[in-house]
């Protein structure tokens, strides 16, 4: 029989100790923070002008983050938002650094959320399925 360990137990039923975030959730947030204020306030890339961060994912260790952006525009504005954000990033990198004082500040991959266009897609087959219903409640 395996040792039952108490802790692992209350925590698993949700009446541990803290359920804190993790600190590699807790980092990802605030880049995703500096990032936006910085695209606001201090972005001169014209090709940066649409774009919004959606998410960011920090790697357990902090070597790397992985940023998730979303640009009004087709693949083309996309594309050159990718450029422009690649360009920046060390200008990013060194505010990062300086803003949330970490030992280590995370290699940022910038890519592109295509997230949104997904949802778009879901949306616009789920109202065709209400469509559907309707159409078929109002013949019968």
């Amino acid at each position: 029989m395996a040792n039952w360990d108490p802790k692992k137990t209350l925590d698993s039923i949700g009446i541990g100790g803290k359920n804190e975030q993790k600190r590699s959730s807790r980092v990802a947030e605030a880049i995703r923070n500096e990032l936006s204020m910085l695209l606001v306030s201090k972005a001169q890339d014209p090709r940066l002008l649409n774009l919004s961060i959606s998410r960011v994912e920090v790697a357990d260790d902090l070597s790397s983050a992985k940023i998730f952006f979303t640009v009004l525009g087709d693949a083309k504005a996309a594309k050159e938002a990718e450029e422009g954000l690649q360009r920046a990033k060390g200008f990013f990198r060194s505010h990062i650094a300086r803003t949330l004082n970490l030992r280590f500040t995370p290699d940022l991959q910038f890519r592109y959320d295509d997230v949104v266009g997904k949802v778009a897609e879901l949306e616009e087959i789920f109202q065709e399925i209400a469509n559907e219903r309707k159409s078929r409640d109002d013949n019968s």
